[in-house]
């Protein structure tokens, strides 16, 4: 059996190494064709790992698939998500063409702060470090520079100006806004909120050491602007407190983010400013 359907419609590979190892691994589509492709190239790279020494060619697509599969339960595994989305000059590219120069290139066209690009360049090179020291897919992995920041910024918005952006969102990222601005949950901890750390007799939301800073677990008090927003979202979803216009948790909000602000005229402000308000 090469390739397998299982029940959420995900095709995976079902292969032998040359050395008779059993390999099990999802292929990352949906589509037969495609699955059948991405199972001939793995044994093919195989066959050449056996018989001339070669690390296998893996795309940085392959690379980003095991990356969020292993990090699945990380806080950051969203903005990891949404990185990957838009780093979209890597896609098809074997590993090994990731150079310094072709990456800083890349980063250096993300709009955004010195920060933002510095975000990202920590995302590339502790990928590369780990195709280097963990999955045995490259043999070294280049050195990223970092951008200059500027010092540590504080930012805020006076009332008003917090009405309006509020009104300016979708509604369902509007009541993401105001139980940040009455919580100063940082944005990743909004998204993946679940039920299940909702204490409403006691009014406390409890976030677990993983999901705090400090790694240490955390109750944070509701108020009750923030235990109103919370009663409107019971029974939306079993688990997440949060979601989208379709029901689904809410895994990306910056296009609309951006929009809001642009449409009220607020500059310099970003999602963990609201923390300051």
């Amino acid at each position: 059996m090469p390739i397998y359907k299982r029940n959420n419609g995900i095709w995976y590979a079902d292969i032998y190494s040359p050395d008779g190892k059993r390999i099990r691994c999802s292929t990352g589509t949906k589509c037969e064709k495609e699955a059948q492709e991405y199972h001939d190239k793995l044994k093919y790279d195989l066959w050449r790992v056996k018989h001339f020494a070669e690390k296998p060619k893996i795309l940085w697509d392959e690379a980003c698939l095991r990356w969020l599969q292993e990090r699945r339960d990380k806080k950051s595994l969203i903005d990891d998500e949404t990185k990957i989305r838009r780093l979209t000059a890597f896609r098809g590219l074997y590993l090994h063409q990731l150079n310094k120069s072709l990456i800083m290139a890349e980063i250096a066209k993300i709009k955004g702060s010195n920060a933002t690009k510095n975000r990202y360049l920590s995302f590339v090179q502790a990928l590369l470090n780990k195709c280097v020291r963990d999955w045995g897919y490259l043999d070294s992995a280049p050195k990223l520079a970092r951008y200059k920041e500027s010092k540590r910024r504080v930012r805020w918005l006076r009332p008003d100006e917090a009405e309006k952006l509020v009104a300016a969102l979708p509604d369902y990222i509007a009541e993401m806004a105001v139980f940040s601005l009455n919580t100063g949950l940082r944005k990743s901890n909004v998204l993946n909120l679940k039920w299940k750390q909702i204490d409403l007799e006691r009014k406390v939301a409890w976030l677990h050491h993983d999901e705090t800073k400090s790694g240490h677990a955390l109750g944070v008090a509701l108020n009750d602007a923030a235990l109103s927003v919370l009663f409107k979202q019971r029974g939306k979803h079993p688990d997440y407190v949060f979601v989208n216009r379709r029901g689904q948790p809410v895994r990306d909000i910056q296009k609309p983010w951006k929009k809001a602000l642009e449409a009220v005229g607020i500059e310099d402000f970003r999602w963990h400013d609201l923390r300051h308000t």
